[in-house]
């Protein structure tokens, strides 16, 4: 087993990224406050924030940002499992 740490980096980039463009269309919409009250709600909680008016620039610097973080943490992921499966410290 060898982890491609290109791959494993992108597919978790990707996932973070979106997941961020979703709540950054959920801005856009008018649905990111309706739905963060309803998950503080959920947890007996009144919710203390204020989602702010839509920006393009942030929405795209959050995207970008959430990826590349993604992508960091993917690639030392699969780099440390490689790593462990290597010198079995995962199969003692």
């Amino acid at each position: 087993m060898n982890l491609n740490k290109n791959k494993v980096g992108l597919a978790t980039g990707s996932i973070m990224g979106g997941f961020h463009l979703c709540w950054s269309l959920f801005v856009l919409i008018g649905w990111a406050q309706i739905y963060m009250d309803w998950i503080f709600g959920l947890h007996f909680v009144n919710n203390p924030f204020q989602v702010q008016p839509f920006s393009f620039s942030i929405a795209l610097t959050l995207i970008i940002f959430t990826f590349i973080v993604g992508y960091v943490v993917g690639w030392l992921t699969a780099m440390l499992l490689n790593w462990f499966h290597r010198t079995g410290v995962l199969t003692r």
